[in-house]
């Protein structure tokens, strides 16, 4: 058995090269591909800087991403406190190769294991005493620029979807529940869909308007969505994430949305009225239905 392991975050193009090197050594040595990853995030179980991580993908997102890359199977382990002590031979023995029967570890170049922290070279070495075979991948690069889940927040955080999509190999999504509004936006001809998503971690690009295509009733449409606390309707108001959906009109409330991020359109501004907000939305959605 050949396995991949990380927590993959994201499923980025990093990662995929990683998953893709799995399928086609295993392929070679004739021996099953499987993906060993974890949830929660370890960040979230120790603390560590755990108020303030926000993650690229739930734990059924990561699990349908990874699945459809070709592997034949995907393991998810509960990251425990007592599993944060495992060292990285601890790890390797215990789990990859008595539990999983692994025979070769696909590393990314980067890739730690073990409360010791042990990386590539290290685990190598690990390995190799217990009869487990390395491969280490090279890192990946888009536009000069190391891949990492890290960057793809930082660029999601700044509003800047379109290069975060470009590292992630798809456009960003948001997934959620349709919920009641105050439903201003009808009275002004922009219905809006009030999302409050499934996964409270998940991270919330920077705030702003932004060109979406939208999944809803099992099909797809264009739309545009605002981030942020509607300064137009006064102070206080907390974040939503509303999106308005191009040439629908149907009662969704209770049903479920998604969302992709194409790319943003501006900032979020306070309007002196509404006729003024109205007008503002019938140019933002000229911009996203515009080419980019």
């Amino acid at each position: 058995m050949a396995v991949a392991t990380g927590f993959f975050d994201g499923v980025h193009l990093g990662h995929r090269f990683v998953i893709k090197t799995l399928v086609e050594e295993s392929r070679l040595r004739g021996e099953e591909s499987v993906i060993v990853t974890f949830w929660p995030h370890p960040r979230n179980v120790l603390q560590s800087d755990a108020r303030t991580l926000r993650l690229l993908s739930s734990v059924d997102e990561k699990k349908a991403l990874l699945s459809s890359l070709g592997v034949d199977r995907v393991e998810v382990l509960p990251f425990t406190i007592d599993f944060s002590r495992l060292t990285a031979e601890d790890y390797l023995r215990d789990y990859l190769r008595d539990r999983f029967g692994c025979k070769t570890v696909l590393l990314g170049y980067d890739n730690r294991l073990g409360s010791d922290s042990c990386g590539p070279d290290r685990i190598t070495k690990i390995a190799s005493g217990l009869g487990i075979e390395v491969v280490v991948t090279p890192p990946v690069d888009c536009n000069g620029v190391r891949i990492s889940s890290t960057r793809i927040r930082e660029l999601l955080s700044e509003g800047d979807v379109e290069r975060a999509n470009a590292m992630l190999g798809y456009c960003y999504p948001l997934h959620g529940v349709v919920v009641s509004g105050d439903r201003i936006g009808r009275t002004i001809g922009f219905p809006t869909a009030n999302m409050q998503l499934y996964e409270p971690l998940k991270l919330v690009p920077r705030r702003g308007v932004y060109a979406v295509d939208v999944t809803t009733l099992g099909r797809e449409y264009k739309g545009m969505c605002n981030i942020g606390v509607r300064p137009t309707l006064g102070q206080g108001n907390a974040l939503t994430i509303e999106t308005n959906i191009f040439d629908f009109d149907q009662d969704i409330y209770g049903l479920d949305i998604e969302i992709r991020f194409l790319r943003r359109i501006r900032e979020e501004s306070k309007f002196k009225s509404l006729a003024d907000l109205s007008a503002q939305l019938a140019a933002d959605r000229a911009a996203c239905l515009a080419k980019p």
